[in-house]
């Protein structure tokens, strides 16, 4: 038995399965209000093909910040922070005064 899901595969797969169920759905509409069957099958295919290309970039994405989110885990934060990446309001930096 696989181990526990997280939410980012819920969501994913509850995409797709909705995807795959309007790729259903919608060509049995379109034939049940008189559309031809070329048409509804035309349809269908479409569909199925936005659908196989928003799953595949779906999953690189994920894989994306699963891989991120290793790297982040295993590199170690720096101690100190660069020129670029102070903290503050930044007034002593040469902004608005007030007078």
């Amino acid at each position: 038995m696989p181990g526990p899901r997280t939410p980012s595969d819920d969501s994913a797969t509850d995409v797709v399965r909705w995807a795959a169920f309007s790729c259903v759905l919608v060509p049995v509409v379109l034939l049940w209000y008189g559309t031809s069957l070329a048409g509804a099958a035309g349809t269908a295919f479409g569909l199925a093909a936005v659908t196989a290309v928003c799953r595949l970039l779906l999953r690189q994405s994920e894989r994306g910040a699963a891989r991120l989110k290793d790297e982040d885990r295993t590199t170690p934060s720096p101690s100190r922070r660069g020129r670029h990446h102070r903290t503050g309001t930044g007034a002593h930096r040469g902004g608005r005064h007030t007078g």
